[in-house]
């Protein structure tokens, strides 16, 4: 297998009116398809930071963001593979009592993949496609073709029921759509994000961003699928995996705090 180098990395500005406990997840996970050749953590001032891995296998950083201005810093060289996301066509849908035990908590309904909600339009527009791989990939044929990237159109409350009413979203969205179809098919699927350079595709037209995609456990094994973008892709550095995006936030803080500015990169070195 060959591989390819990728440069990622991410810029926060903020603004606080107090000292602000922050948690980042903005590193690529230790355990993820990519291998950091380097990277450097920055803060503008010098802050001390706390490392943790959490329950779902993040990595995570704590500091306290200062009063006033400050700029948080994540910049990585990365070898991936150069082959595009696996597949397999003939995946089986696992039986819901033979899945492993660790699989079990990607059936049940979250804040933002409302799964027991949808269950009734899952069946409908699903049920007739034939389980495991086909089924899925008709959920991402179909989160794909009927829901628009639309950055307007969205906040950071939206649930996958928002989106199944309106039809728009990021793909924060469109991926949260595809795990509650998922999960209401009785599929185990987790929300998953990460950085995703443009390699052997045309670059977007908006600015480059976090990218989110799913996993899916057909088989014996999880499967990326990639409902906004419905490709198998090269590159994919992933940062963090969940139920929702509630528990793989790139950043949570605890207080007054004001945005300024955010920069993301991910491109082939």
């Amino acid at each position: 297998m060959g591989g390819v180098e990728v440069n990622v990395g991410c810029e926060f500005a903020h603004k606080a009116s107090g000292p602000t406990p922050a948690i980042w997840q903005v590193r690529p996970r230790p355990d993820g398809p990519a291998g950091l050749l380097s990277s450097v953590w920055e803060t503008a001032p010098r802050l001390p930071t706390t490392t943790y891995v959490d329950a779902f296998g993040n990595l995570c950083d704590r500091l306290v963001l200062p009063e006033g201005n400050s700029v948080v810093r994540f910049d990585a060289l990365a070898k991936v593979s150069d082959e595009p996301d696996p597949i397999d066509e003939s995946a089986p849908q696992t039986p819901i009592e033979c899945l492993p035990h660790d699989t079990l908590v990607y059936l049940l309904p979250t804040r933002f993949c409302l799964s027991d909600v949808l269950h009734d339009e899952a069946w409908g527009l699903f049920g007739g496609v034939p389980a495991g791989w086909a089924r899925v990939q008709a959920v991402s044929d179909w989160v794909h073709e009927n829901v628009t990237f639309d950055y307007q159109a969205t906040s950071p409350v939206t649930t996958a029921c928002d989106v199944w009413r309106a039809r728009t979203g990021v793909c924060r969205d469109f991926a949260h759509l595809a795990v509650t179809f998922c999960r209401a098919l009785n599929i185990p699927a987790r929300y998953v994000f990460g950085y995703l350079p443009d390699i052997g595709v045309r670059p977007a037209d908006h600015p480059m961003d976090f990218c989110a995609w799913t996993e899916v456990y057909l088989g014996d094994r999880w499967w990326t699928f990639d409902p906004r973008n419905n490709q198998r892709r090269v590159g994919r550095v992933l940062i963090g995996r969940g139920r929702d995006a509630v528990d793989v936030a790139m950043l949570t803080t605890y207080g007054a705090t004001v945005l300024e500015s955010m920069t993301v990169w991910a491109h082939q070195a």
